[in-house]
């Protein structure tokens, strides 16, 4: 079970956007790195390919972060938190470190 999954608000902690907040887009490279939106944007120069009807210029494009920059949003505390996992009832489920409540997956 994966602590931070896709549709979680992660908090970045680590790196030039330090303290951005942003969901999780895509999981990438087998969970190593995760896709957050509005966070690590650069710009990228493309040129244009008539055969696809792409025009050339300057693109924003969002690139991954490494799964470790990036902790799960607590909205009870409003801060960064580490996750946990508990086993109840033969299921696994996570919990905030914190405060010990489960996490909703999408966790907003």
């Amino acid at each position: 079970m994966r602590k931070i999954c896709k549709g979680d608000t992660v908090v970045v902690i680590a790196g030039r956007d330090k303290g951005k907040q942003g969901e999780v887009l895509q999981m990438v490279q087998d969970g190593k790195r995760v896709l957050v939106s509005g966070v690590n944007t650069v710009k990228k120069h493309t040129k244009p390919n008539p055969g696809k009807n792409e025009v050339g210029g300057i693109v924003a494009k969002t690139m991954p972060l490494d799964i470790s920059n990036v902790a799960i949003y607590n909205p009870e505390t409003k801060k960064a938190d580490r996750v946990g996992i508990k086993l109840e009832d033969g299921k696994k489920f996570r919990i905030y470190k914190s405060n010990g409540k489960a996490v909703e997956f999408g966790a907003k």
